[in-house]
């Protein structure tokens, strides 16, 4: 006889039907309808009936228990859709507060530490899928999202497709890295564990990729063979010192902060370009330019290239999305001009 399925109340369906118009992540969804779940049971009726001293209760019942204040906020945050989208009640949350996140430094790995980490690792693909994650400061998620194809060996790149935010972006690939995945692909491909321009980590069975569960799994059990006594997780890998692959000596310490400012403000100066670009703004540049800078490229590619780490953007697409700017070009950000003056001409690995 056949389990009967679970009913969805009219309430719920409507929340889950808001949800679906805004086009919410699931996740996003899962957690929202959580929170109302939550509630329901602390006031033992329909949630639709609850006044603002309810939630006044609900949240000092939360905070009492020792809820954390990153749940204590999610769980605001769920009640808020609900009253405020579905049921039209928006001054019912007048009373409740979100609370400050304490700020808490990270837990860093040293170079040892990761190089440990990375050799207890499973097999093959987990040490690969760790590099990667370290080297390009990648999220769990965006890793296991990876594609062969999202590869690029001539510009030195990663795509990521729709990573957090919803954003495609691109991650910068050195060299060693790069051999690292050229050797991953060619053992998944002799073995037949890796499709015509599938997964880059694909799990069991081909077709899927690795879940980031399973990811997560590895680097737990990876960190207790390598007797790691720090709390490590796949996101520890994206908080590491600017200078990890620098010399340790002082002229190395004066390149790595030399390289950082100019990192910095070549990652700034393009971030403002995108942002114009999208709003479709006309650039201004050179002598006449505005502050803060504007920038158009008449070259085609900058990289800066220290020892493992590089940098490239590729602004092409400002040639077809607008006309030709105001000013001259003989003026360059100064981040550019220092760029310039310190870059290392490196040569593409071939594919």
């Amino acid at each position: 006889m056949n389990a009967p399925s679970q009913t969805v109340s009219p309430l719920r369906q409507r929340m889950i039907e808001d949800m679906r118009m805004r086009k919410l992540s699931p996740k996003t969804q899962t957690a929202y309808i959580r929170a109302v779940r939550r509630f329901a049971g602390y006031l033992g009726r329909p949630p639709d009936t609850a006044s603002v001293e309810d939630l006044r209760g609900f949240q000092l019942h939360l905070v009492d228990h020792g809820t954390s204040p990153i749940t204590l906020n999610a769980t605001i945050t769920g009640l808020k859709f609900f009253f405020d989208i579905t049921l039209d009640r928006a001054d019912a949350m007048a009373r409740m507060q979100p609370v400050r996140v304490p700020r808490t430094l990270p837990v860093v790995l040293s170079r040892e530490e990761v190089a440990r980490l990375i050799a207890a690792a499973a097999n093959l693909k987990h040490q690969t899928a760790l590099s990667l994650a370290y080297g390009t400061g990648l999220r769990a998620s965006e890793v296991v999202a990876l594609k062969v194809g999202d590869i690029d060996s001539q510009r030195m790149t990663l795509r990521v497709e729709q990573g957090k935010g919803s954003r495609d972006r691109y991650a910068m690939l050195s060299p060693v890295l790069l051999e690292r995945l050229r050797v991953w692909w060619r053992v998944a491909r002799a073995q037949g564990k890796m499709l015509d321009g599938g997964w880059l980590f694909p799990g069991l069975n081909p077709v899927e990729p690795l879940t980031t569960r399973q990811l997560n799994r590895a680097v737990h059990d990876a960190a207790d063979a390598a007797k790691i006594d720090k709390r490590v997780s796949m996101h520890t890998l994206r908080h590491y010192p600017v200078s990890r692959n620098m010399p340790s000596d002082v002229g190395g310490a004066r390149a790595a902060g030399a390289i950082g400012s100019i990192v910095q403000g070549l990652q700034s100066a393009y971030s403002m370009v995108s942002e114009r670009i999208e709003k479709g703004e006309q650039l201004v540049i050179g002598s006449k330019a505005a502050h803060p800078p504007g920038l158009r490229f008449n070259f085609v590619q900058g990289c800066l290239l220290h020892l493992q780490i590089c940098i490239e953007i590729d602004l092409r697409r400002l040639d077809r999305l607008m006309s030709e700017p105001q000013g001259d070009h003989a003026t360059f950000h100064p981040s550019l001009q220092q760029l310039h003056r310190c870059r290392v001409t490196a040569m593409s690995p071939e594919t």
